[in-house]
């Protein structure tokens, strides 16, 4: 079973995405700022992660720097998932390491294929 741990402050899109990946046969593990992502990944390695940048605590950005420089961690994919949607922004996600980078509002079906096209690639 893949693991995805999604990391988000806005409780209506973690439950709705939990639903959902659970649904699609995912462990899933939430997180509601970076910090708690990062002490998540102390004992759990995702095989995809989707995070949001504007949180509590430690940022999206901040997230993935250390992920990335983890190296139980680094081959890990990420999805940013963010109302943060200019192309500076973007870059800025992408040039940190992240897979893929959706801007909300979001569509769940097309995040669900992304998804699993990222961890098909992996396999």
């Amino acid at each position: 079973m893949k693991k995805i741990l999604l990391v988000d402050d806005e409780p209506n899109i973690i439950m709705s995405l939990e639903y959902t990946f659970k649904k699609n046969n995912f462990e899933v593990f939430i997180a509601r700022d970076g910090q708690e992502a990062l002490d998540i990944l102390k004992t759990e390695q995702p095989d995809l992660i989707i995070l949001d940048i504007m949180m509590p605590n430690v940022d999206g950005y901040a997230t993935i720097e250390a992920v990335k420089k983890d190296e139980k961690l680094n081959a890990c994919k990420v999805i940013f998932l963010s109302a943060k949607n200019k192309e500076s922004d973007i870059e800025k996600g992408m040039k940190l390491g992240a897979n893929a980078y959706m801007t909300k509002p979001f569509s769940i079906k097309k995040l669900v294929e992304q998804v699993n096209v990222l961890l098909l690639e992996s396999d």
